[in-house]
């Protein structure tokens, strides 16, 4: 579709995508949020009675050393270390009082290194940041000082879908560089059947299969490789739809290699910035995908709440699916 254009004209259906897709204003000029505004309190409560059997799954990566990481983009896998120990415990170093110690422990990580949400302020669209802000007035040394990813932690909770494309139309799993587009989604949706009607307000969360290969065949080339992702075209569906976020177990969410060469995340520039939706990456489906084929029933209810570092332009997410 867009294969045979140059970078340069790739930039004007890029440019035409975000003005036809652009939701600033929409919630005031004062928003933070972005498309989890369709998150209302009657959406919870949807979300709540599709509950039914008390059944959790966990759609995230361990925080550890062995993650997916290589230092692509100066990203690392978490480091944890422990500033106190049961060593110091049993050898007296501690001073506690009537026998009592314990240990602590510290984390140094990339916040975006493994299961996360990509926040508002993560990505910019000539100069310009989401609602129309000045890029470098909203996100400065001191951090991201008003779409900052604490924002969205009451809000990320909603009725979850998940579409397993990877399933129902790889036979399994998507290689390298398929390009999904809405006609995949809309197939996958039919197949998997009414339970995976996607409407305003829910989070959609997508199997393609990589992150479980992967995970079985090691993580080079996960990170920055090339990866199954959507196609640039589905900005027209994410938007129409009203979906308040997505996620995928892909690294990079879009299709690598980009549609056009030389391009670099021309999704996210539209998604994020432009039409205010947060986006999911590095998320683990696949025993809730066993699940949901084993069962039929595709919805759930989604806690995905990122971690409240203020002023984040992404963070570490546990996302929960409750069946």
């Amino acid at each position: 579709m867009y294969e045979d254009l140059t970078v340069d004209e790739f930039a004007d259906v890029i440019a035409e995508a975000a003005e036809k897709y652009r939701n600033w204003g929409r919630w005031g000029e004062d928003d933070r949020v972005g498309t989890l505004n369709f998150i209302d309190d009657a959406k919870k409560l949807e979300a709540g009675r599709l509950v039914k059997r008390g059944a959790s799954f966990s759609l995230s990566l361990e925080l550890g050393p062995n993650g997916p990481q290589t230092g692509f983009m100066g990203r690392t896998n978490p480091v944890h270390t422990f500033t106190q120990t049961a060593d110091d415990h049993i050898h007296g170093r501690q001073g506690f009082p009537h026998g009592v110690g314990g240990s602590d422990d510290v984390v140094f990580m990339a916040l975006q290194c493994a299961t996360h949400w990509d926040g508002l302020g993560h990505i910019y669209d000539r100069g310009l940041a989401y609602n129309g802000r000045v890029a470098n007035e909203v996100v400065t040394p001191a951090g991201d000082l008003v779409t900052g990813i604490e924002h969205a932690t009451p809000l990320a909770i909603s009725r979850g879908v998940l579409l397993d494309i990877g399933r129902a139309v790889g036979g399994g799993e998507l290689e390298d560089g398929f390009a999904i587009t809405e006609e995949h989604i809309l197939a996958t949706i039919e197949a998997q059947g009414e339970t995976s009607r996607v409407g305003r307000g829910d989070i959609v969360v997508v199997r393609t299969g990589q992150l479980e290969r992967a995970r079985a065949n090691g993580w080079k080339g996960y990170t920055g490789g090339d990866a199954p992702g959507f196609s640039f075209s589905t900005a027209d569906w994410l938007h129409r739809s009203e979906i308040a976020a997505i996620a995928i177990d892909t690294w990079g969410f879009e299709v690598r290699p980009y549609e056009v060469r030389d391009a670099f995340s021309p999704l996210h520039q539209v998604v994020v910035t432009n039409m205010g939706m947060i986006i999911g990456e590095m998320w683990d489906p696949s025993e809730l995908a066993e699940d949901c084929a084993e069962t039929g029933v595709y919805d759930f209810l989604l806690v995905a709440s990122p971690l409240p570092f203020t002023g984040a332009v992404g963070a570490p997410v546990s996302p929960i699916a409750i069946k």
